[in-house]
């Protein structure tokens, strides 16, 4: 999953323009036909090369929960790298379908919106018959790897929490209609992530270090998302869409980003103190490489200026991730 996807500007401020109030026609395209065409437009849909964000963290949650199941040694077991591969496929499907949902559920609002008139459900590209089709496919698709986890490590909590989860993911869509809270709602929906691939290797071990891994994912979604959604203050009101940047201006949104991100390295630092026999050096050279790229972030982007906002979004975001999971991993495999 990415951010809460409301609409962008229209123009280099962050109002909208009087002509955009009516949804535009001027991007419609017939149905995509052949296969090359028709992958890269639900390629397009869900934001494929957003996996990024969410995927290192389930990687560390599932390398904690082997290093916690199978002893130092974990690496050479077959059932961990079998686990560890559903793991992947869930994450993939659960976030295809979440990613779907939320661009079936923000169609009206996206086709009201230049930046966003180019999104395939808007351009016709793909029906929306198609697009609750292919939701149905992903979320068929978790279950079935939820289950994999019963039939063959008899594993029941990742088919057990698997409807639950479905609904966690999709629902955060549909939460900038009515609370602010929607960036944490979308954070806390990509901090499942570390949870679930602990829950599914080494439930048994389920603990603070899990836990707070999800607090580390929550907050720091959340964070960069309040700051995606700066330039979109005056169209939120406009299309009366809940944000904390419409809610408490540019000033305080990046105040409560910032505290959000604060928290993020005290948690991961959490982390360490939990795991110290397991992390060392390399994940504290990790988080204190992290915590710079964050304050980076923030300092990037300020209350009159919002021209910075996708580089600290997709860059900075990007490497945070890749960074702390690369050094996580490494660190356990030591």
């Amino acid at each position: 999953m990415e951010s809460s996807n409301k609409p962008g500007p229209t123009s280099k401020t962050t109002g909208l323009s009087d002509t955009a109030a009516a949804p535009s026609t001027a991007h419609l395209r017939p149905p995509t036909s052949g296969l090359g065409p028709r992958l890269s437009a639900y390629a397009r849909l869900i934001r494929i090369s957003h996996t990024i964000f969410a995927l290192p963290f389930a990687l560390m949650g599932a390398f904690l929960a082997g290093r916690a199941q199978y002893g130092q040694h974990f690496a050479a077991r077959g059932d961990f790298w079998g686990q560890l591969a559903l793991v992947v496929l869930c994450m993939t499907a659960a976030r295809a379908a979440a990613m779907t949902f939320n661009r079936i559920a923000d169609r009206r609002f996206d086709s009201q919106s230049p930046r966003n008139a180019n999104r395939p459900l808007v351009t016709g590209e793909i029906s929306p018959s198609s697009a609750w089709l292919f939701y149905a496919a992903c979320c068929a698709l978790f279950l079935a790897a939820c289950g994999a986890f019963w039939l063959l490590w008899r594993n029941p909590w990742p088919i057990a929490l698997a409807a639950p989860v479905l609904a966690v993911v999709s629902f955060y869509s549909l939460t900038k209609r009515f609370t602010w809270l929607c960036h944490v709602v979308l954070g806390a929906a990509d901090g499942l992530a570390p949870l679930c691939a602990y829950l599914a290797i080494a439930p048994a071990s389920f603990g603070w270090p899990a836990v707070l891994m999800g607090v580390v994912v929550t907050f720091w979604v959340g964070g960069f998302d309040i700051i995606y959604a700066l330039p979109d203050i005056e169209l939120d009101r406009r299309l009366a869409l809940r944000s904390i940047p419409a809610r408490f201006g540019p000033a305080g949104a990046l105040l409560i980003s910032r505290s959000m991100h604060v928290l993020v390295v005290l948690a991961l630092l959490g982390v360490w103190g939990l795991c110290r026999p397991w992390l060392g050096g390399p994940y504290l050279a990790g988080v204190a490489i992290s915590a710079i790229i964050l304050a980076v972030e923030q300092s990037a982007v300020r209350a009159d200026d919002f021209s910075k906002v996708n580089a600290a979004f997709f860059t900075a975001n990007a490497f945070v991730s890749c960074i702390l999971g690369a050094v996580t991993i490494a660190d356990l495999l030591l």
